[in-house]
């Protein structure tokens, strides 16, 4: 006998993959809430939505499986429909649609408004900037651009994105104002390239002014940057970063390997010189700023020299912040075409032995930080400790400041400096001081 679930015309949205999928689930919610209908993120309702992923071999697995676990609460009168939507989907549907057949519909990552559609409300244009934010109050995504046009060979982005296409200026300050209206203090601006930004919008790379118009948002104190492509980066940023306090002394730049032989495959358009130069002048620019890079080891045709090569240049940079990935052979990528030739154990231990030496690298750095204070922002209490993270650092990649909560109080989502009394390989310890 079907039981219906208890909350009736409940929408529960459900997130899987990326910081940009977070941002899509937030603006599908407002949606949602300006069309009047109840919605919940990741909370019980009788209709449910999953936003997937579908980057690589894990995230694919994690969101199949996601959608299997809901089909069966539909089956067993939990829910009442599934619907999916996404990179997964974009990029899968007709396997989908033949695989999992009782989910209720399938959209793409572009299809918001038939999406909206089928869960009976309209797609309100006038809505530029309302979203539901799903993160702490404190900070918060700020997607400026979709898609992406570079080449690299191992992905599958433009795929399931498309071209790149930048938001305009007037209206991510329009969404700024409405988050530091909320109480949002922290902005991440996220895109698949922000190097790219404003290219095909104002025919040229228009990330600093950007920049120059965010910090201009009262209520706002960091600006953080994530996903910079190192070919064709703008050096005025840097200059921006170093004159205005607002925008964090912080980079990401997902640099995915430094042997010649493999950028040359990977199509990335550089070599080991120019992004060591790179890397070089930024740190000229602004010393003080912290570099996080993420890295792909057991790439095809990858040689045991290549990752010696690999390993050796990460010794030598010292990433204050660095992850690093197995090579995951993805069908419809120019890479698909090769032979994935290194085996799955070989990956597994060189990505082991980066992240050893990481682990070593920023256990060294985090030990120059104890006896300084620094400005941090208080994310949430979690166990004995308030849990905080300085300008240096991004929410769930990066080290946090642990305070005993037992000794302290800390508001969550306020700014204290906090001074560093000692360090592990990524988690500072601090106590509250007054300046």
């Amino acid at each position: 006998m079907r039981t219906k679930s208890l909350k009736k015309n409940r929408i529960n949205v459900v997130t899987l993959g990326c910081s940009k999928n977070v941002y899509d689930s937030e603006v599908l919610m407002g949606q949602l809430r300006a069309n009047n209908k109840e919605v919940v993120h990741e909370e019980e309702g009788n209709v449910v939505v999953i936003n997937t992923c579908g980057f690589i071999a894990n995230a694919k697995e994690e969101s199949v499986n996601t959608i299997l676990e809901y089909v069966q609460k539909k089956e067993a009168g939990e829910v009442d429909k599934v619907f999916v939507t996404g990179c997964l989907s974009e990029r899968y549907k007709p396997d989908l649609q033949k695989e999992i057949p009782d989910v209720d519909e399938y959209f793409g990552t572009s299809e918001l408004p038939n999406l909206l559609k089928a869960l009976g409300a309209d797609y309100k244009h006038e809505l530029i900037g309302e979203r539901l934010t799903t993160t702490p109050k404190n900070y918060a995504y700020l997607k400026i651009a979709e898609g992406c046009d570079r080449p690299c060979s191992f992905c599958a982005i433009p795929i399931m994105r498309g071209k790149h296409r930048s938001t305009p200026i007037e209206d991510l300050v329009t969404e700024a104002n409405k988050l530091a209206a909320k109480g949002v203090k922290e902005l991440i601006l996220i895109a698949q390239d922000l190097t790219y930004y404003g290219l095909d919008l104002y025919k040229k790379r228009n990330l600093a002014e950007l920049l120059n118009e965010l910090v201009k948002v009262d209520g706002i104190e960091w600006i953080r940057l994530h996903y910079a492509f190192p070919t064709g980066f703008p050096m005025d940023v840097l200059e921006v970063m170093k004159r205005e306090p607002k925008v964090c002394n912080y980079l990401d730049i997902p640099l995915q390997h430094i042997s010649d032989a493999i950028l040359k495959s990977m199509r990335r358009g550089t070599t080991q010189a120019k992004t060591t130069k790179l890397l070089q002048d930024f740190r000229a620019a602004v010393p003080e700023m912290t570099i996080r890079t993420t890295l792909i080891v057991g790439y095809p045709g990858e040689t045991e020299e290549d990752f010696q090569t690999l390993k050796s240049w990460v010794e030598e940079m010292r990433f204050e912040r660095l992850g690093c990935f197995t090579y995951s052979h993805e069908e419809n990528t120019h890479a698909f075409n090769l032979i994935d030739d290194v085996p799955e154990e070989v990956k597994q231990q060189r990505a082991s032995e980066i992240m050893e030496l990481q682990s070593q690298i920023s256990w060294e750095l985090n030990q120059e930080k104890v006896g300084k204070t620094l400005r941090c922002i208080i994310d949430r209490k979690e166990g004995k400790y308030f849990v905080g993270r300085s300008e240096f650092d991004s929410p769930d990649v990066d080290n946090e400041v642990l305070v005993d909560a037992a000794k302290h109080y800390l508001k969550v989502g306020e700014f204290v400096n906090l001074n560093i009394f000692e360090a592990a390989d990524f988690d500072l310890y601090g106590e509250p001081v007054q300046l």
